[in-house]
């Protein structure tokens, strides 16, 4: 499965259904649907869902400017705002990107544009002979 950007979407981002709107070297905006499902009992989003956006759209980000693989060191999600329905659209943009590691700003707004939750992540880039080691 895939989305308008040809990005393969599997795993946790297609259980909630994200998909990438954009993707470039220096903003990637993704946006997901609330369903019953993404909700806590509450009837709220869960905020852990929110976490897992900025992850995702952040290691995206970082991983598309560097051309490589890139993993997660510190993500930090403020949330602005409850939500229990509609659309949000998740923007990136950095603030670091160096040869060793990165830092991206992730924006979650709601479709009337007011700010839901707003997070950084830290990414370390990887080299190749990093990948395949535990």
């Amino acid at each position: 499965m895939s989305d308008t950007t040809g990005l393969p979407v599997s795993g946790f981002d297609s259980l909630i259904g994200l998909r990438f709107d954009e993707v470039t070297k220096d903003q990637v905006v993704a946006s997901f649907d609330i369903t019953p499902q993404l909700q806590q009992p509450y009837g709220i989003l869960h905020g852990g869902v929110l976490c897992s956006v900025v992850e995702t759209v952040g290691s995206v980000s970082g991983a598309n400017w560097s051309g490589g693989a890139v993993v997660g060191t510190s993500n930090h999600t403020n949330f602005i705002k409850a939500s229990r329905e509609g659309r949000l659209t998740a923007t990136s943009k950095p603030i670091h990107r160096g040869r060793t590691q990165q830092l991206w700003e992730v924006t979650i707004t709601d479709e009337q544009d007011r700010l839901i939750a707003i997070g950084q992540l830290r990414l370390a880039n990887l080299d190749n002979t990093d990948l395949g080691k535990s």
